[in-house]
């Protein structure tokens, strides 16, 4: 992932709440406590159904000199799926979809990290499910830094993606009798992470 740039019109208050670029290069622990990796699919052609991964652990190293080498790591744990409906919940644990007996964890290991200029960057990466693994390229916004009442110096980001869950082999679905399917294929992916600096 990557880091950073202050804009010159920044007010002096702002400045002085996000250190030098460089002064933030250094390996990150992703904080669950304070985190989401969520999703949304399009349900019955007519709604979303929101749904979060509970059970999840990551690395961040941030290069603030050079952008392009910093990088992330993700494992999160497929039995931790949660959509608010302990029914939906099973269903998607099951053989139908992620098959989380077998395969327990999705992954994510990023090979290329880039600024859009601003505080918009992008990582991409290889994610893989159900053992098999695609490139997967996350937008991200860079929220800041700051040290909090317990001393642990966090960076905070915002990051989407879109996949085609059919690409993973995530292919289960019914037919709607008005036409369409029951699940979208497109799936939407947000991030909030907050990372707290090694010691």
């Amino acid at each position: 992932m990557s880091i950073f740039s202050r804009k010159d019109t920044e007010t002096a208050t702002t400045v002085a709440a996000r250190p030098d670029l460089a002064a933030l290069t250094g390996d990150y622990t992703i904080d669950p406590a304070h985190s989401t990796l969520g999703f949304v699919a399009r349900h019955a052609m007519v709604t979303n159904v929101k749904g979060s991964f509970q059970d999840f652990t990551g690395t961040l190293h941030l290069d603030g000199t050079d952008p392009s080498l910093s990088t992330a790591s993700l494992d999160v744990v497929m039995d931790s799926i949660e959509t608010g409906n302990a029914d939906r919940d099973g269903h998607l644990k099951s053989s139908d979809f992620f098959k989380a007996d077998e395969f327990p964890t999705m992954t994510f290991r990023s090979t290329k990290a880039e600024s859009l200029g601003g505080e918009d960057y992008r990582i991409t990466g290889d994610l893989t499910i159900l053992g098999t693994t695609r490139p997967l390229a996350i937008d991200l916004e860079f929220n800041g830094a700051a040290k909090d009442p317990f001393g642990n110096e966090r960076v905070g980001f915002e990051g989407k993606a879109e996949i085609l869950r059919s690409e993973w082999g995530l292919t289960w679905n019914a037919a709607l009798e008005t036409g369409g399917v029951l699940v979208s294929d497109k799936i939407k992916l947000n991030f909030d992470i907050s990372a707290i600096r090694n010691a």
